[in-house]
């Protein structure tokens, strides 16, 4: 086995204090964007244990007034991408017609959508045990133009 050089040990030692420094910064100033040097939030928080629990759902309404769900099967949208845009769409509903548009490619021989709704279901919590109550509030909606 050969021994490594000065260069060869400086090298390493530079690229180990670089990717240091990295994780340090960004452990305390990184968002969840900056991953891997920043902190992966999702896993490392949790809600109070009387917090009530969300979850997002994408749902469509048909011109007779059936309500779709329109999770990635139905769309090619998986939900964390819409929860990660959650904040464009509220600030600009009518891109949500994309995910009209995901649903009727995937179902051409569907009726079509002329709403679509972004709604947050809050589970009851108590005690950190599910009460089996919840609330659902829709937080975006878009309705295709007429």
């Amino acid at each position: 086995m050969e021994t490594l050089t000065t260069r060869g040990r400086v090298t390493r030692l530079g690229a180990t204090a670089l990717v240091g420094v990295l994780l340090l910064v960004g452990t305390f100033w990184g968002s969840d964007d900056d991953f891997p040097f920043g902190p992966f939030r999702m896993y490392s928080t949790s809600n109070p244990p009387n917090a009530p629990a969300p979850d997002t759902r994408v749902e469509g309404v048909t011109g007779t007034g059936a309500v779709v769900d329109l999770d990635q099967d139905a769309t090619g949208i998986r939900r964390a991408e819409i929860e990660g845009q959650q904040d464009r769409y509220a600030a600009d509903p009518t891109l949500l017609a994309e995910v009209a548009d995901a649903y009727a490619e995937r179902h051409p021989d569907a009726a079509a959508l002329v709403e679509i709704r972004i709604v947050i279901r809050r589970h009851g919590i108590r005690a950190g045990r599910p009460t089996g109550r919840h609330t659902d509030e829709t937080v975006v909606r878009w309705q295709a133009p007429r």
